[in-house]
């Protein structure tokens, strides 16, 4: 009988295809510009998504290859003032002092055994529970937002914490439980059904919550909460709201989870949304800036006797990749940046020099076309009357070397979540690109109404 051809790892389907040279990864430096375009364009076809391809295009095609503190730089030689990351880069890409803990780690124990005690774990939960409000003091790491949100779900459940109370465009991930409680159907509609007894509520309505609290069984809920709603439009609730829906939670024997996921750790020009109204949560949620902008990870952090199923218990809820090594040393060093640069008060002082500026440039060159600008510290969404108008500045922006995001749960919020390291000439390139981005836009429609009320030519 004849045995079957060995198979070799690695080399049993033919590579994507190249435009203009076979088989050349997107960094060499024989491949011209527009070559790695088209190289890294086909290969998020065929391997990635054909959606984000095209949405890569409409974008200019732009491939980056690096970064150094706030700005980006790709590979056509093009260097972006990155005001975008959906918050993540709170100190900017690649600080040193986090590039250099994560190198030294990679170079002696990037991963744990998952059986032994590992010290870089507990001095990362000890360094933030250093920084979190007063009681929250027991951690669970994660690597994505999403499993922060899972982790504080399930440990809710474990109190028997079975109904959970949300938001409408509330945004806390796409993983099941996560996204059973994201406030946005058009994410949640394909995988239904979702988790049972999720219910959501008006953001910023404290009397809704109260209410809904008051007439289920006590001791049964779970509320779930953003202090500011980022990614439904930079939403900021009414003064005193955090505070009310503490109460309503203590009142009727409800778990209190706060996802500061992308508010946290400065962004707000506070350590935490919390802060702002002296709340402590049972949970607090914590991601993005965590990760320094080097390694993934997230973090739930939760007050002794709730965190006590977890604790008592080390194999209830695990990871492999839960708090290795490498991710601990990323985060350990982010605190000590945030904290020792004072990366918190920066952010407010450029959050409220930004602000005003940004919605005086939008009133003056918008008119009619912007409907507000709100924000808090370094997150400032920009709401433009529909949602063509948000993607037309942000194609401006990034056209003259300034990258934002748009807003998962409002498409019509140009969102800027800026470092907290910009300097006085990024500030002012900013503010200068902003205003002729809008100018830009503004000219456009403007034209575009002309064009609509000519009068038809009549045949003769």
């Amino acid at each position: 009988m004849t045995s079957p051809p060995a198979r070799t790892r690695g080399h049993t389907k033919t590579p994507t295809p190249v435009p203009g040279r076979q088989q050349r990864p997107p960094g060499d430096p024989d491949l011209s510009p527009e070559q790695t375009k088209a190289a890294v364009t086909a290969r998020y076809r065929a391997h990635l998504s054909p959606a984000r391809a095209t949405l890569g295009e409409l974008f200019g095609g732009l491939v980056e290859s690096s970064s150094s503190g706030a700005w980006v730089f790709t590979t056509d030689g093009r260097a972006l003032l990155n005001c975008g990351g959906y918050g993540v880069l709170l100190m900017g890409a690649r600080h040193p002092r986090v590039v250099r803990a994560v190198t030294e780690q990679i170079a002696t124990h990037p991963v744990a055994t998952r059986m032994l005690l590992e010290p870089r774990a507990g001095a990362a939960a000890e360094a933030l529970a250093a920084v979190t409000p007063p009681g929250l003091d027991h951690v669970h790491f994660a690597g994505s937002g999403a499993e922060a949100v899972e982790a504080a779900l399930k440990l809710a459940r474990c109190h028997g914490r079975t109904r959970v109370l949300a938001t409408h465009g509330g945004y806390h991930g796409k993983t099941m439980g996560a996204l059973s409680a994201t406030g946005n159907p058009m994410y949640r509609e394909p995988f239904l059904p979702l988790l049972p007894d999720f219910r959501h509520l008006p953001y910023g309505d404290a009397a809704a919550l109260e209410q809904e609290l008051a007439q289920g069984p006590a001791d049964t809920a779970c509320v779930i909460v953003e202090p500011v709603q980022a990614e439904a439009g930079v939403h900021l609730p009414p003064p005193g709201y955090l505070s009310e829906v503490a109460a309503s939670c203590r009142a009727h024997g409800a778990l209190l989870v706060l996802d500061e996921v992308q508010t946290g750790l400065g962004r707000l020009g506070t350590w935490w949304g919390a802060d702002r109204e002296g709340v402590v949560p049972d949970m607090l949620l914590v991601g993005k800036a965590l990760s320094g902008g080097v390694i993934p990870v997230s973090a739930m952090v939760a007050r002794q006797e709730v965190f006590q199923p977890f604790g008592s218990d080390p194999f209830v809820h695990t990871s492999t990749f839960s708090a290795a090594p490498v991710a601990m040393a990323a985060a350990e060093a982010a605190i000590a940046c945030i904290e020792e640069e004072g990366l918190v008060s920066r952010a407010k002082a450029l959050g409220s020099h930004l602000l005003p500026r940004i919605r005086q440039i939008a009133a003056e060159c918008l008119g009619e076309l912007m409907v507000e600008v709100r924000g808090a510290g370094l997150l400032i969404g920009v709401e433009l009357a529909e949602p063509g108008l948000t993607a037309e500045l942000l194609l401006e922006l990034i056209s003259r070397g300034v990258i934002a995001n748009h807003s998962l749960n409002s498409h019509a919020v140009l969102r800027f979540t800026p470092p907290a390291v910009l300097t006085d000439r990024d500030v002012d390139i900013l503010l200068t690109t902003f205003e002729q981005a809008c100018t830009a836009l503004s000219e456009s429609r403007r034209n575009a109404w002309k064009e609509e009320s000519r009068p038809c030519a009549v045949p003769s």
